[in-house]
């Protein structure tokens, strides 16, 4: 049973497709072909069912592609505990929540190159639970993300919470008295910008309101911080941000975080890895570090902006 078997199969599952597996690992679709072969010629068993198009894995297929990647994990751990003396260097597949990346990314980036040149930096952006799965899958090293305190981490991954956030409604701020507590049933006539469907705020939003009855009403619905809290500074709608980036917005003067006396919305900023990263740790750590640290004096040089509280 060879590794490069193991991989060949695992692609075309994660793939759903055998010609995009063999653009992946860089080989023909017949190479792809004989390895899977070669899989089930050593397992005596078939893995995928070839009569579905696109192939299928077979219900013990799921169960080897399961064990399949957990050994691909192990392999992967193995050659970088090997080389956790040398300097890092290569690819660092990262994460990061959507949420964030508008006001932090860049400088974090800048800051993991100059201090390990020799490192690449890979970068996906996603909701937090679906970079929890790639990191806990062993698709990325590393991954920022914005989850509740009380959240549940696969047990294989080690898990670092950096800080402590609190998710606010923002309003414009000539619509909105920053004094007066509002309630959800004082807000939602006036409709959200939000993040699109798939984003966990918005659940619990939608939850929250549910709950007493209101439907949520969505006047729209985009990716970017920024480009929310642009929109709310127009007045078209409310948005929904963690508190600590409106000062960093370069709408700040026109917006305000709301308080309301029935909705609380507090995260906690974590980085989720994996275990055995060797020489990767110390540029991971680094890239955690600068991410949270964005949330600090680059933020709070804005002294112009208060929020009503």
């Amino acid at each position: 049973m060879k590794t490069e078997d193991i991989k060949a199969f695992v692609a075309v599952v994660q793939r759903q497709s055998v010609s995009h597996a063999a653009d992946v690992l860089h080989i023909t679709q017949p190479a792809i072909t004989r390895r899977i072969q070669n899989l089930e010629q050593a397992l005596g068993v078939d893995l995928l069912d070839r009569n579905t198009k696109p192939p299928r894995p077979t219900p013990m297929g799921r169960r080897v592609f399961e064990q399949c990647r957990a050994v691909l994990r192990e392999l992967e751990a193995l050659k970088k505990l090997a080389a956790s003396d040398a300097a890092p260097a290569g690819d660092l597949r990262l994460g990061i929540t959507q949420v964030i990346g508008d006001y932090v990314l860049v400088d974090a980036l800048k800051q993991l190159s100059e201090r390990f040149p020799d490192v690449q930096a890979r970068l996906s952006t996603n909701w937090s639970t679906k970079l929890i799965a790639a990191v806990a899958a062993g698709e990325l090293d590393a991954a920022t993300v914005l989850m509740p305190n009380t959240y549940a981490f696969p047990e294989h991954l080690a898990v670092d919470n950096l800080l402590a956030l609190e998710m606010v409604p923002v309003g414009r701020r000539s619509d909105f008295d920053a004094e007066t507590r509002y309630s959800l049933r004082d807000l939602h006539k006036r409709g959200w910008i939000l993040n699109p469907e798939g984003c966990g705020f918005r659940s619990r939003l939608q939850r929250a309101l549910a709950s007493q009855g209101l439907d949520m009403q969505v006047n729209l619905d985009t990716f970017g911080t920024e480009l929310q809290l642009g929109l709310v500074a127009q007045g078209i709608g409310i948005g929904l941000a963690p508190r600590s980036l409106l000062a960093a917005s370069r709408h700040h003067e026109q917006l305000v975080a709301l308080q309301l006396t029935d909705f609380k919305l507090d995260v906690n900023l974590w980085l989720v890895r994996l275990a055995g990263l060797g020489n990767l740790l110390p540029p991971v750590n680094q890239f955690g570090a600068a991410i949270a640290a964005g949330f600090g004096p680059a933020i709070h040089a804005r002294t112009a902006f208060s929020l009503a509280v």
